[in-house]
């Protein structure tokens, strides 16, 4: 097992929804969700320096976020508040997943945040600890954390782990941002999908339930799904969007689909991971 220092590069996964459905929503106003939750090997990086001063510092400010509000900045924050820590840290993010594409960009850099100076600080606290603080940071980082694929419900922080066998997907990134909120908040979304019990679910069932909202607000989200589904009509939207995926049985079959892409989106082909990169680094953290 490697051994994580602080002159590691720490790798923040993607996430694909492989469906998502909207169950109910709470009194408080949070959507009850369905998800299957699958890491792929499209990362960002963090890099990390010791500071004595105890100060959080990003190196690498993204334009037109403060780091007052940037993610990892309010991770390490959060972590240091919870156990008293005195010892600070210069952050490098090397951003390479976008900003509204449904990919969990900012929640896996807040989680690779939180599990990198755990160790790095000796601050102790367990994996459930963890996810707890990342739950307040928000509904997609207490599954990185959590490291696992999985079967999520309620908010995003139950888990029922499952096995899903090898695959690449073509991930496209339509020219639009797709605010979250303004998803969840659409009176015409769909809040009242059945639930399902995880041990019914399989690949291929299911659909994502924010699609037809996020389709019908951004025309380029629906003009992307329908080349896409084309190739391959299983493919939906990932999370709130901007991204679509669909899933091919080898690297070879999506990239001959990757090659017909027409100009105006971006696309890649990325393998499905069995695990986050993390989840196996960490375990004597949790033990000792």
């Amino acid at each position: 097992m490697k051994e994580w220092t602080w002159d590691a590069a720490w790798p923040a996964p993607a996430k694909l929804n492989l469906f998502l459905h909207v169950v109910g929503r709470r009194a408080d106003g949070y959507h009850l969700l369905q998800t299957v939750f699958r890491f792929i090997d499209r990362c960002d990086t963090l890099h990390f320096a010791p500071r004595a001063d105890g100060d959080i510092v990003l190196a690498t400010p993204i334009p037109g976020v403060p780091p007052e509000t940037d993610l990892t900045v309010r991770a390490a924050r959060l972590l240091q508040q919870a156990t008293g820590c005195r010892q600070g840290a210069t952050i490098r993010l090397d951003k390479r997943l976008p900003m509204g594409g449904g990919l969990g960009g900012g929640s896996s850099d807040a989680a690779t945040v939180l599990l990198a100076l755990n160790h790095l600080w000796g601050t102790g606290l367990d994996r459930p600890g963890l996810e707890r603080l990342g739950l307040a940071l928000g509904a997609d980082v207490p599954v990185f954390v959590h490291g696992r694929n999985t079967f999520a419900e309620g908010v995003g922080e139950a888990f029922t782990d499952v096995d899903l066998p090898p695959a690449s997907y073509l991930v496209l990134q339509p020219a639009v941002h797709v605010p979250t909120a303004a998803i969840f908040g659409a009176p015409e979304l769909k809040r009242d999908t059945a639930a399902m019990r995880p041990a019914d679910w399989r690949p291929g069932v299911g659909r994502n339930d924010l699609e037809t909202v996020a389709a019908a607000k951004f025309p380029a989200v629906a003009d992307t799904l329908a080349w896409l589904r084309r190739h391959a009509p299983d493919a939906m939207m990932t999370g709130s969007g901007a991204c679509v995926f669909a899933a091919f049985p080898s690297r070879a079959a999506a990239d001959a689909v990757l090659a017909g892409l027409p100009g105006g989106i971006a696309g890649w082909v990325a393998d499905g991971l069995a695990e986050h990169p993390l989840a196996k680094n960490f375990e004597k953290d949790w033990t000792s």
